[in-house]
C-alpha cells in the first residue's frame, strides 16, 4: 500500500466512526522502516482510551483492513504500520525507552538480570531495539501471553 492509500483508509475509518480530525499525516521512518499515521484530533480521548486501549484496538483493526486491501493472507502481517493520536504513542515510546535505560543501568550496576513488567509485543520490540547496541547488555522475551516480558541481562565483556 502507498502512503496515500494508508492515509485515505484512516480518513475513511474515522469518518465512519464520526470522529473529527484536524490533520492526518503519514510518513515513513527511514531508520526503522515503520510507517507512522499521525492524527491530530480534539476527540483524542475517544481514539486513545484508557491507557491506550482504544488506540491499540484501532491499530489492530486498521492493520487488518490494510492487509485485506493489500491482499495479504492470514500468515503475513503489516506490523510496521503504526497509528499515533496527538503524539500519545510517541510519548509512550519515550517512556518505555527511559524505563529500559533505567533497568539496563540497574542490570549493569548489580551485574544481574532484571525483568520488566509484562507488556505488548510492540513495547517489547521497542526495548529490544533500544538496548540492542548497548554494551554488556542482552535482552530476551520470556513468558506466555499477557505475562510475556523482557529480561535485561548483564553480560561480562569477555563473554560478548
Amino acid at each position: 500500500m502507498t502512503l496515500i492509500e494508508i492515509q485515505n483508509t484512516i480518513k475513511e475509518i474515522l469518518n465512519k466512526a464520526t470522529i473529527s480530525t484536524e490533520d492526518i499525516s503519514v510518513d515513513c521512518d527511514e531508520k526503522t522502516g515503520d510507517i507512522w499515521c499521525r492524527i491530530k484530533s480534539h476527540e483524542s480521548h475517544l481514539l486513545i482510551g484508557r491507557d491506550g486501549e482504544n488506540l491499540s484496538a484501532f491499530n489492530h483493526i486498521a492493520r487488518r483492513i490494510f492487509e485485506k486491501r493489500a491482499g495479504i493472507d492470514g500468515q503475513q502481517t503489516l506490523n510496521n504500520i503504526l497509528i499515533d493520536v496527538n503524539d500519545y504513542q510517541k510519548g509512550r515510546n519515550e517512556n518505555i525507552k527511559s524505563t529500559a535505560h533505567m533497568l539496563s543501568e540497574r542490570a549493569i550496576f548489580f551485574k544481574a538480570s532484571i525483568e520488566a513488567d509484562p507488556m505488548s509485543s510492540y513495547d517489547r520490540r521497542i526495548i529490544h531495539e533500544f538496548l540492542s547496541e548497548k554494551p554488556n547488555i542482552k535482552t530476551e522475551s520470556v513468558g506466555e501471553g499477557k505475562n510475556r516480558r523482557v529480561v535485561i541481562k548483564y553480560i561480562e565483556a569477555s563473554s560478548i
